[in-house]
């Protein structure tokens, strides 16, 4: 087997290990930084919908006081508003999705599901823990979901939850009296969520996979020419000239030009120790001959 067979399949393995490693490692960042940017995602969005809580709160439900005493607008409930803002921002993310759901709401359409449920379970028995995320799994595959507790801390709320007697009659009218009522100050009765399927960041994570394997496979495939080539020109090439002056040599073909070898590597000096080894040859011969 020639030195350059061996070297490349040396280094064919070694850029296959390289390749392996690289991938594993840069598969399990990528895919871990995707699942980071969906969640910075949504929690940008969950700011969002919260920023549209406190700007109903504080901007629309006043202005719409006087009004709620004659017909209860959903449209002044934290909850229905950010709801509602947040079905627009699905418009362009349709992959996402929000909920705010409750124990005990007024909308039956809020109420938590059984997964929500234990979400919210762990808010009320953590109340230290701002924030949660995780994945499940759906009848769609697997779903990745960021959570904040709904904790009442404005005692406006308690206006329409507190009691059934507190509560506008309008509200009770709409909704009736046997949901939405019991709530404490402090307490948390919900949790915002948002989910995304699994395979949002897992394509995205996939595609800079490809991107990167392909981008290191050409930097690899690159370095594998340029170094056979070196390979050749600066040993292959200078060893066979060599091999061939003495194969002349060693057949009676004393008349042979010297390698022209003006280098200063190692083989520039195995040339020269050849070439003096040769003068050496040739005037022992001269001297037999005499």
């Amino acid at each position: 087997m020639r030195i350059a067979t061996k070297f490349n399949l040396v280094l064919l393995v070694l850029f296959a290990l390289g390749l392996g490693a690289a991938g594993y490692v840069s598969y399990t960042v990528l895919h871990k930084h995707a699942r980071e940017e969906v969640l910075d995602h949504a929690g940008m969005m969950m700011e969002a919908a919260l920023a549209i809580r406190g700007y109903t709160v504080k901007e629309i439900r006043p202005l719409l006081a006087l009004q709620t005493k004659r017909e209860f607008l959903p449209q002044t409930v934290p909850s229905y508003a950010a709801t509602q803002n947040f079905a627009t921002v699905r418009e362009k993310y349709p992959e996402y999705t929000y909920k705010e759901a409750a124990l005990n709401p007024t909308n039956p359409r809020d109420k938590s599901t059984d997964w929500e449920t234990d979400i919210i379970e762990i808010f009320r028995n953590n109340p230290d823990i701002p924030e949660i995320s995780g994945e499940r799994m759906t009848p769609m595959g697997k779903s990745l979901y960021y959570a904040r507790p709904i904790r009442i801390t404005n005692k406006n709320c308690l206006t329409c939850h507190s009691t059934v007697d507190a509560a506008p009659e309008t509200m009770i009218k709409l909704y009736g009296e046997q949901h939405g009522f019991g709530w404490q100050m402090d307490e948390v009765v919900g949790s915002q969520i948002v989910s995304v399927p699994m395979s949002l960041p897992l394509e995205k994570s996939r595609k800079e996979f490809l991107i990167f394997m392909a981008s290191l496979l050409v930097i690899f495939l690159l370095i594998f020419i340029v170094i056979n080539i070196m390979l050749n020109r600066l040993i292959i090439h200078r060893v066979r000239e060599m091999a061939h002056i003495s194969d002349e040599i060693s057949t009676g073909h004393a008349d042979v030009p010297a390698f022209d070898d003006t280098g200063k590597d190692e083989i520039s000096d195995l040339n020269k120790s050849f070439t003096r080894m040769r003068r050496s040859l040739e005037k022992a011969m001269k001297m037999l001959e005499e």
